[in-house]
């Protein structure tokens, strides 16, 4: 009895627990269902989501800040995607009026000049240009620098340079036409590569308070021969140029141009320009065309400078090299032992002896090493000096005085009215005096008279060093040009201009206003 009541409850409780064990199992499937359910529809949601993205198309990247003005750096000065861009410039126009003051009639030449050589009104735009410049750190005492600088031609056409005495086919006003460069500023220096002054011309620009204006002390300062072009106070195209830090007021800057040229004489056109070294088209003026009436091979420039810690006392010399100046157009059979080296120095001074007031002085010195049978036609080689007094009237008002002698030279090849002769007499005088007042920190009128006064043998001019307008020598005379229609279709030069008529005693007077930001 008792064995059969345990076999009964041994199998009652065995089939309890196996119907619990099924109604266990049933819940858990039922759960899992539910679960995978749940899985799928999310799966399902995912897989709908990335649908719609894959059908979007890609999104547009933001847009760089605008540019921010630095309000507390240098003004001009913008933010632009973390790098600081500074905008510059100058802009200037002036209302000349000058005379030539040439005689009426010469007995060298049997005549005169042609057309208007006493007073012209001319409205003209004097060193105006517009820049960007800007250095991306590379490290914590280097970067990279950069300069755009384009010349802007407010009163007149941009173009190439033409007129009846000095043809070229370089267009001012283009796009980066002015000092333009990269390099790198190091702790050693800053190294540049592009196009800019030479340090000889930086050297004493701090000098002339008449930059631009009629009276510019580039009229004879720089200006071997008197011409518009000034040879040794120029900018020079595809060049390269070390800066040096300050080393406690000294500072040094070394400058080299390569010739890129491919005739032994200069005489082509350097690889990668549109016009010869120094400023002319080949066959300008009716010349053979070539390339010479000055051209040069490879300019070498450098310049020492000193500044005291008061800023008042200032120091310099400088030194420039032109390697085989072409300037056989001089003679008449094109003389090839008329291209030789060409050089000059200076040294100058500016001291303020009082606040308000500042002198400044220059020497100089040309040299052109042609033989000695050429000696009588080098009008290249002179000495020259400059004074220049600058006095404060008020805050906002100075007035500037200069002079300006060019002695001289050993020869000369003979103008219009003169004759090639050795010991010639061409000395010349520039005075200037000008008064400027400065509306604002931006804005300033300023008014100048200027006069050059010439010996009979000398032509130099007025506005020579960056003028839209300049008066010098040459009379109104046809242009001499070739004509391949000339002599019945032979061909042959036409017109017998320009003539340059030396001995003039030029003189004018000029009112601006000048915008510098």
């Amino acid at each position: 009895m008792t064995k059969k009541l345990l076999a009964f409850l041994f199998a009652l409780i065995l089939a309890t627990t196996t119907a619990a064990r099924a109604d266990l199992a049933e819940d858990m499937q039922a759960q899992i269902d539910a679960l995978q359910r749940q899985l799928n529809a999310v799966k399902a949601q995912l897989d709908q989501i990335k649908a719609q993205q894959a059908a979007k198309p890609a999104p547009t990247p933001t847009p760089p800040g605008k540019p921010v003005l630095i309000k507390n750096g240098t003004e001009g000065t913008f933010l632009i995607g973390g790098e600081a861009i500074q905008i510059y410039g100058n802009f200037d126009v002036s209302y000349d009026d000058t005379t030539k003051g040439l005689a009426k009639y010469y007995p060298f030449s049997g005549g005169g000049p042609v057309g208007n050589y006493g007073w012209m009104p001319g409205v003209s735009t004097n060193l105006s240009y517009i820049g960007v410049r800007g250095d991306h750190a590379l490290g914590p005492r280097s970067g990279f620098l950069y300069q755009l600088e384009t010349e802007v031609d407010i009163s007149n056409e941009p173009g190439t340079p033409a007129s009846n005495s000095n043809n070229g086919a370089i267009v001012k006003g283009a796009l980066v036409s002015r000092n333009s460069f990269i390099g790198f500023d190091t702790s050693l220096g800053a190294f540049k590569i592009g196009k800019s002054d030479a340090p000889y011309k930086n050297a004493t620009a701090r000098m002339n308070p008449f930059s631009g204006e009629i009276g510019d002390y580039a009229v004879i300062m720089g200006n071997t021969g008197g011409d518009n072009r000034v040879e040794f106070g120029t900018r020079f195209d595809h060049a390269i140029w070390y800066e040096s830090p300050n080393w406690g007021g000294v500072t040094f800057n070394g400058f080299v141009s390569p010739g890129q040229n491919r005739a032994y004489d200069s005489s082509n056109i350097a690889a990668g320009e549109v016009d010869c070294a120094g400023g002319n088209s080949p066959g300008s003026g009716a010349l053979p065309p070539l390339c010479n009436d000055g051209a040069f091979a490879t300019a070498y420039s450098t310049d020492l400078q000193y500044l005291n810690g008061n800023k008042n006392l200032y120091l310099t010399g400088a030194y420039e090299l032109h390697k085989k100046v072409n300037r056989t157009s001089d003679l008449a059979d094109l003389d090839p032992n008329d291209v030789v080296d060409e050089d000059a120095w200076k040294g100058g001074i500016q001291y303020i002896p009082v606040p308000g007031t500042t002198f400044s002085g220059i020497y100089e010195s040309f040299h052109r090493y042609v033989p000695a049978y050429l000696s009588y036609q080098n009008e290249r080689q002179r000495n020259g000096f400059w004074f220049a007094l600058t006095q404060n009237l008020s805050a906002r008002d100075n007035i500037n005085f200069g002079w300006a002698k060019a002695l001289a030279t050993p020869g000369d090849p003979g103008q219009h009215n003169t004759p090639a002769a050795a010991n010639p007499a061409n000395m010349a005088n520039l005075y200037t005096i000008a008064f400027k007042h400065a509306i604002d920190r931006h804005v300033s009128w300023y008014f100048d008279w200027a006069e050059t006064l010439n010996q009979a043998a000398a032509h130099y001019d007025l506005g020579a060093g960056g003028r839209a307008i300049t008066t010098d020598c040459h009379d109104a005379s046809t242009l001499a040009a070739f004509d391949p229609t000339a002599n019945g279709g032979a061909g042959g030069v036409t017109g017998a201009g320009p003539h340059c008529y030396a001995g003039g005693q030029l003189r004018g007077f000029s009112g601006g206003i000048d915008l510098r930001f």
